[in-house]
């Protein structure tokens, strides 16, 4: 069917596993599936992820065909706020550049001056002029990235509903029961998580500390999807994940998948004027994080 629409299957890295290592071409952190989406030369693009997810691949690929297997497939962090809450936020704070997580809508995106992920939203904030910046919509990876920021950010007061899931309490606990154990937080979970933890950062950072880490047996404190490419990437090694599901990345199935690409139903769409403003946004992120 693949072959036959000419498509490409991109996989965030909390899909189910029989998607995740079964069927898709690329899987990533979203920094990265933005980069892929930008560079194929498939026609279609079966987007197994949620909903920005997939907006973000139309942004950057308007000639392309990008389908959503499921239209449950949303996300809490990125309902929380909406366009009419940032342009609030900068009449607000004058001057001031805002910058958004890749976790937001379009038209969020098309209000910002810039993206980020996880991955390079330091880097990205401290790429600003002047000495504060606007930064929606995750109130704890705000507060995470204050410590490390020169800049005094101003954060809205969305929350990602799998990451507020972890305490500080649990990490303790399992420090406690696991000798030796490393701790890797995302950075969308609370501070107090992120402060006991041995490292912090998205979902390839994760990746990336372990390949080059000795050690053997980690906790993961992120959507527990992750386990499942964690263990078949890194067999010799043990991942301690008290699960936190994401409902929204579940709604994806095998079965919807492919009933999206034979009927090319359930195809993204985003008005013109609203995705060359988030474009620009994504591009100035991608030109940063090169």
């Amino acid at each position: 069917m693949k072959k036959q629409k000419n498509a490409v299957i991109l996989c965030h890295n909390y899909q189910r596993p029989e998607i995740l290592l079964g069927i898709a071409d690329f899987a990533g952190d979203s920094y990265g599936l933005s980069v892929e989406a930008r560079k194929t030369d498939a026609d279609v693009i079966a987007f197994c992820g949620v909903h920005f997810m997939a907006e973000t691949a139309k942004i950057l690929n308007p000639q392309k065909k990008v389908l959503i297997p499921s239209l449950e497939a949303g996300c809490s962090l990125a309902e929380s706020i909406t366009a009419k809450d940032v342009r609030q936020l900068k009449s607000e704070h004058p001057g001031v550049p805002a910058v958004c997580y890749v976790n937001t809508s379009a038209e969020v995106k098309a209000e910002c001056d810039v993206c980020c992920t996880s991955a390079n939203a330091l880097k990205v904030i401290e790429a600003m002029p002047g000495n504060e910046v606007i930064f929606v919509p995750d109130k704890f990876m705000a507060a995470n990235l204050q410590a490390r920021a020169k800049k005094k950010i101003i954060a809205w007061s969305g929350k990602c509903i799998v990451h507020d899931s972890f305490s500080a309490e649990q990490v303790l606990e399992y420090r406690h029961s696991y000798p030796g154990l490393k701790v890797l937080a995302h950075t969308e979970c609370l501070p107090e998580v992120v402060s006991l933890a041995d490292m912090a950062g998205g979902t390839t950072d994760m990746i990336n500390y372990i390949a080059a880490s000795k050690e053997k047996r980690f906790l993961i404190a992120t959507e527990c999807g992750m386990s499942d490419l964690l263990r078949e990437r890194f067999p010799d090694k043990e991942f301690i994940t008290p699960c936190s599901i994401c409902p929204y990345m579940k709604k994806i199935t095998l079965e919807n998948v492919l009933e999206a690409l034979e009927k090319e139903m359930f195809e993204v769409k985003v008005p013109e004027n609203v995705r060359e403003k988030a474009k620009k946004a994504l591009d100035r992120m991608i030109e940063i994080g090169k």
